[in-house]
């Protein structure tokens, strides 16, 4: 008498969905925009409604060692309801085509957009001023696009920088002193901030890139053992 065992098929588990790429990155940076753009709309309701607009003092204060603070907060605060909506806009704009390629790209010009933006206005603002509002970052973004197809001399990033000067190409004048009202100064340091930003990221991707070269004849000539 032969005598066996059943046979027994594996279970293989059953893959956990995935969302696909595309949708995985719109979802995030449709998060991370959503997280800056809300905060300054938080913070705006929250001074108008709590504060009466006291919370405008905390922007940056020319040559005041307390208005040093205010490069921070600048840049999320905002002159009423008016003025963040104008900022909002072209904000969304600019960082959605920041983040095509990487979405850390858009912290690193965020950075330094506030930064030289902030420094910037302090230094050379006039007197017993106040600056605060977004529009050092929009500046900052735009000088970002416009400056990245002339350092990168790439195809993409040439027809980014055309797309954004044919869309944002007229702000440009607003490095320019003239309004009453408005931060030339913010929108200048801004944007300058962005065109140093654009430039410091192209220098990386090009060392990164030769690096990458360097790494890969040496694995060709290495000899066989």
């Amino acid at each position: 008498m032969v005598s066996g065992m059943a046979e027994r098929t594996p279970v293989v588990p059953a893959k956990p969905r995935t969302e696909p790429s595309l949708a995985r990155e719109v979802k995030a940076q449709a998060m991370i925009l959503g997280s800056l753009v809300g905060l300054m709309w938080v913070l705006e309701i929250v001074d108008q409604v709590a504060f009466g607009g006291d919370m405008d003092a905390l922007g940056v204060h020319p040559r005041s060692l307390r208005g040093l603070y205010g490069i921070a907060f600048a840049p999320f605060l905002h002159v009423g309801f008016a003025h963040l909506v104008a900022n909002t806009v072209p904000l969304l704009v600019l960082a959605v085509f920041i983040m095509l390629r990487r979405k850390r790209d858009l912290l690193y010009v965020s950075l330094a957009a506030a930064l030289v933006g902030g420094v910037g206005v302090w230094l050379v603002g006039a007197s017993h001023s106040v600056h605060l509002g977004a529009s050092v970052l929009v500046f900052g973004y735009l000088g970002y696009m416009l400056s990245r197809g002339i350092f990168e001399r790439s195809f993409w990033p040439i027809v980014g920088s055309l797309v954004v000067g044919l869309l944002y190409g007229g702000a440009i004048f607003g490095v320019l002193p003239g309004q009453p009202g408005i931060s030339w100064e913010g929108h200048l340091f801004g944007f300058a901030g962005g065109v140093l930003a654009a430039w410091v990221l192209t220098q990386q991707a090009k060392v990164a890139a030769r690096a990458k070269v360097g790494a890969a004849g040496a694995a060709v000539r290495r000899p066989a053992r």
